[in-house]
């Protein structure tokens, strides 16, 4: 995989060809795509992102690109609000004229890819980073608005290239009836493996880390349930939850209840934390019970910290774990099954040993930083040969 180099990507006139990622948060695109975006620009493309801004708008910023801010709901469903955005958005294609627009998760992905067919941009690039809570969700509404999703996605995936992160999902979308053709398996964002480096465990107290959103369809209560379970079991270890809630999601833990967990001693909530390689360096296990993922980054982080993972046997989760070799597979929703998973490890600090071991060459074989990159820039770079770009023009 070649890294595209400015010369090979400069349109018409000799102006840099743009790049647009649209992304809900900024601290999800931080976290998640700002190294990819900071390639793409050292790879001679102007970039700029759309994204809501919070607390992240100046990291953007001082990485080299422009940021457009843009405020939306990741939980609204109102058919008029969500007109607008597209609206909104489709304006700013108009007037940016970006020759690739990069989409990243489901909501960006429908009214991204809208908006760029309004707008007539040449290419589109859809990551598809897990299926979220319409798919996950028992509910009714759930199976109702995941029906009407699954066309949308039909009628737009089918216009551009779609990134899936694990299998699972691609033979879903192929089911769903996207053209096999259109779609790319690179799995996850990447770990930057000098930030994430082997560390030895900590002395002390076992200690199990679960690090996300505090969503119920993280597992996160089955975690608690299992922490109970060991307890009464009379097991010596700490449980800690590392995340806030997230009040636009659905499928949100409350920080009252979290709170109350913390307060009853059932397990520890740290809260939100930007550290996460010394968050997990006071780890001896990782523990992500996942009801569905694209590919979760902290279960990549895990292993490249050199910790053995334990997660659900689900789609995403089961892509980095091969079970009894780097960690532990549990069925989804099974408490006591992964009370018994937490419980084996935890008496047995050899085997966890040999699974960091293993799960630090799979990180490093598979999921590195540099892979995700390369393999994203060369899309880019093959998108912009299949036509003409857009003529240069002054940048507004």
């Amino acid at each position: 995989m070649t890294k595209p180099q400015g010369p090979e990507l400069a349109r018409d006139g000799g102006a840099k060809p743009r790049v647009v990622y649209f992304v809900t948060e900024d601290w999800y695109f931080c976290s998640h795509r700002l190294p990819l975006a900071i390639a793409a620009r050292e790879a001679g493309f102007d970039v700029t992102v759309i994204t809501r801004v919070r607390k992240h708008g100046r990291a953007i910023q001082d990485a080299g690109l422009r940021l457009i801010p843009l405020e939306l709901s990741r939980r609204g469903i109102n058919p008029l609000s969500e007109l607008r955005l597209t609206l909104r958005l489709t304006a700013i294609y108009q007037r940016e004229r970006p020759d690739i627009v990069h989409h990243v998760a489901m909501k960006p992905v429908l009214h991204g890819s809208l908006a760029a067919w309004l707008a007539g941009t040449p290419h589109i690039v859809n990551a598809v980073a897990g299926l979220g809570w319409l798919f996950t969700s028992r509910s009714a509404g759930a199976r109702i608005l995941g029906t009407m999703i699954g066309a949308a996605l039909r009628l737009l995936l089918n216009r551009g290239t779609v990134i899936v992160q694990n299998p699972d999902d691609q033979a879903f979308l192929i089911r769903l009836g996207v053209e096999p053709s259109r779609l790319v398996l690179i799995r996850g964002s990447g770990v930057d493996t000098r930030r994430f480096a082997p560390q030895p465990e900590p002395a002390g107290t076992p200690t199990v880390i679960l690090a996300s959103r505090m969503l119920w369809n993280k597992g996160v209560g089955e975690f608690v349930e299992a922490a109970r379970m060991l307890r009464g079991r009379g097991v010596d270890a700490r449980f800690v939850l590392v995340g806030d809630s997230d009040d636009e999601n659905r499928a949100a833990i409350s920080r009252t209840q979290l709170k109350t967990w913390h307060d009853e001693n059932a397990v520890e909530w740290w809260g939100q934390r930007d550290d996460m390689p010394e968050v997990l360096a006071q780890s001896h296990i990782v523990c992500l019970p996942s009801y569905r993922e694209g590919l979760p980054k902290v279960l990549l982080e895990a292993a490249a910290n050199g910790r053995a993972v334990i997660t659900a046997d689900t789609p995403g989760c089961r892509e980095i774990v091969r079970d009894g070799i780097n960690g532990l597979l549990v069925p989804a929703h099974d408490a006591t099954a992964l009370a018994d998973a937490m419980e084996s490890l935890l008496a047995d600090p050899e085997r966890r040993r040999e699974m960091a071991r293993r799960g630090i060459e799979i990180v490093r074989a598979k999921y590195s930083q540099e892979i995700v990159l390369a393999k994203t820039l060369d899309i880019y770079s093959e998108q912009l040969k299949r036509r003409p770009a857009r003529p240069a023009m002054d940048t507004p």
